[in-house]
Formats: structure tokens, C-alpha cells, sequence
């Protein structure tokens, strides 16, 4: 916590309204091929954390990315942002649904202060 600053500070991007569940469960195709995502929670923050969220529990391809980056480039700085981001879908996870998610939560901190 006395660490934030040092991964939030630089944030300059006003909010965007997030899917925020938004995981490759979420992701389907119509019968057309057109992407479709379902169970949303949404919610206005940095779309980082959306993106970070994207990693956990299986990932997107890279071509994901790739394409999002095309779209919208991301600010400096986002690849040190991810792992803040990744732990808030952690913990948020941890208070959820339990212990099982304990080891992530702390090898994620792991990386963040090391």
C-alpha cells in the first residue's frame, strides 16, 4: 500500500466504463464469427485493468493485443502498471472465492516489491 504512488502516479487517462470480468470465459463467438462478450460487471476505471484481467485464468492470443494496441495504444508505463492491476483481480478473487487463490496473490506481490 505505501507503494502505489509509485505504480499509479503516472496515470493520466481519464476512466472508461470496463466489461470488468473480462476473461477468455467471457469471450465467445456468434454464429457469424463476431465477437461477443458476456458477463459483464461493470464499472468505470483505468482500462488497464481490464486488459490486466485479460491475462489471468488462461489469457487472450496475441493477436489480441496486438490489434488492441493498433486500436488504442497503451500509455507509457502500462506493462509495470499490469501486475498492480492483476493483483486487484487476485485478491478480489481471494475475498470471493477463497484460499485457492492465496499463492497467486502472493507471488504477484512478490514481483511488485522485488
Amino acid at each position: 500500500m505505501d507503494r502505489l504512488d509509485v505504480f499509479l502516479d503516472d496515470v493520466v487517462e481519464p476512466p472508461s466504463l470496463l466489461h470488468g470480468d473480462l476473461w477468455s470465459g467471457n469471450y465467445l463467438a456468434d454464429s457469424e464469427g463476431r465477437a461477443v462478450l458476456i458477463d459483464p460487471a461493470t464499472y468505470y476505471g483505468h482500462r488497464e485493468a481490464d486488459l490486466a484481467m485479460t491475462r489471468l485464468f488462461g489469457g487472450f492470443p496475441p493477436a489480441f493485443y496486438q490489434a488492441y494496441e493498433e486500436v488504442w495504444p497503451l500509455e507509457p508505463g502500462a506493462r509495470e502498471r499490469g501486475g498492480i492491476y492483476e493483483l486487484y483481480h487476485l485478491l478480489n478473487h481471494l475475498n470471493l472465492f477463497g484460499g485457492g487463490y492465496r499463492s497467486g496473490c502472493i507471488a504477484t506481490l512478490r514481483r511488485l516489491v522485488d
